[in-house]
């Protein structure tokens, strides 16, 4: 379910992060799903448990999960209007790249078009 990429320049602690978010956003983690432990997703990806630590801190503080005391990390109640505007942002980065890769608008709309559910 969790996947890093070592080679990345994103720092590992934000690609956890954005995986979470992802996971959230494609309905795999739903409200109050517990997330695994700071210790099991360290060994699991083979990295640093502090790292894991920070990126669930990062999520606490956006109110992405929420942490009991003694029973874990929790995903948090889903603002679906935050989510929303969280994909347009991605979607608004990855036109820009396209366009600046030099792919037209009507190629954008065209394979927009051809998305399906």
């Amino acid at each position: 379910m969790f996947d890093i990429d070592i080679q990345s320049r994103i720092p590992i602690y934000e690609q956890i992060y954005n995986k979470v978010i992802e996971l959230i956003i494609k309905g795999i983690l739903v409200e109050n799903a517990q997330l695994p432990s700071v210790r099991n997703l360290s060994k699991e990806l083979n990295v640093n448990p502090n790292t894991v630590a920070k990126a669930y801190q990062e999520l606490e503080r956006s109110k992405i999960i929420y942490s009991l005391s003694g029973r874990g990390s929790f995903v948090s109640e889903i603002d679906r209007e935050k989510m929303k505007e969280r994909i347009l942002e991605d979607f608004d980065i990855c036109v820009r790249e396209t366009l600046q890769f030099g792919l037209t608008k009507d190629e954008l709309k065209n394979r927009i078009d051809g998305v399906s559910l």
